[in-house]
Order: structure tokens, then C-alpha cells, then sequence
């Protein structure tokens, strides 16, 4: 009987830690989502993984690739047309690996303007290891930009 006890009170403490994880988009009022067509992820120093968790990079560049949105390199988005420019969003991303939960946000930026259009946050705790944790907040994150940029 006690081991039940203790069974249900884990099962319990499991749901409400998933409840407490962070995952959501913001999205600005003022921003018409439906106009972009080209995103050119951020490749810089500021914005690498760090190098324990390169093979996720992969992960990340998905989640954009899996939305409506068509990839265009960072070197060569001078490339093109003024026209194709206004469609243009960059992407920047952040690993947050707290002690209990590991977070991921996407930023999405106008390139014409430099301003900030919609950020998608995924946040996962559940697993027992860091890579588990950015695993479940990468697939939460991809979700939330799959559901703002639809195909």
C-alpha cells in the first residue's frame, strides 16, 4: 500500500512539473506574419550552441526549415531583391540550460527594420539528463514556430 502511495505521489509531482514548463510564442500586434517568406538564421559567435550541444543546431535549423518559411543563408541573404528582402525575417536563437528546466527561444526579426516580430519559447524539465531537457524544449519550440508560420 505504501509503495502506491509513493507511486502516485510521483506520478502527481510529474504532472505538475510538466505544468510548470515554459512554452509559448509572442507574437506583435502590430505585425502581419502572413507577408514573410524567406528566413536567414543568425550565425554568429553570440548565437552558436555551445559546443557539448552542436548536434542540436541541426534540430533548431529544422524547426525553421519545418515551417513555411524557406531557409536562405546568412552570407547570402545580400543576395536578394529588395523585394525579396522585405519578406525577409532573421532568426536568432537561446539555450537557457537552468537547473531544472531548459529553455529555448527563437526570435524572429524583420530584416528591413530590425524589429522584433515573434518569439517562440519552448521550455522542457521532465527528462533526468540536460540533453533530454534540450531535446523536449527543441520539439516544443519547433512546435510554436510550426503553429505561428503554418505551411
Amino acid at each position: 500500500m505504501k509503495k502506491s502511495v509513493i507511486y502516485s505521489l510521483l506520478a502527481i509531482v510529474a504532472v505538475v512539473l510538466s505544468a510548470c514548463s515554459t512554452s509559448k510564442s509572442t507574437v506583435s500586434k502590430n505585425s502581419d506574419l502572413s507577408k514573410y517568406e524567406y528566413a536567414s538564421i543568425i550565425n554568429n559567435d553570440t548565437y552558436h550552441l555551445p559546443a557539448q550541444l552542436m548536434e542540436y543546431e541541426i534540430q533548431l535549423y529544422d524547426a525553421v526549415a519545418d515551417s513555411r518559411l524557406k531557409l536562405v543563408s546568412d552570407v547570402r541573404m545580400y543576395e536578394l531583391s529588395q523585394s525579396q528582402q522585405e519578406r525577409l525575417l532573421m532568426v536568432k536563437w537561446g539555450v537557457d540550460p537552468g537547473e531544472y528546466e531548459t529553455i529555448v527561444t527563437v526570435n524572429f526579426i524583420d530584416y528591413m527594420t530590425g524589429r522584433p516580430v515573434a518569439s517562440c519559447k519552448g521550455g522542457y524539465g521532465m527528462s533526468l539528463t540536460r540533453t533530454g531537457d534540450l531535446k523536449g524544449a527543441i520539439n516544443r519550440v519547433a512546435k510554436q514556430i510550426s503553429e505561428i508560420f503554418p505551411k
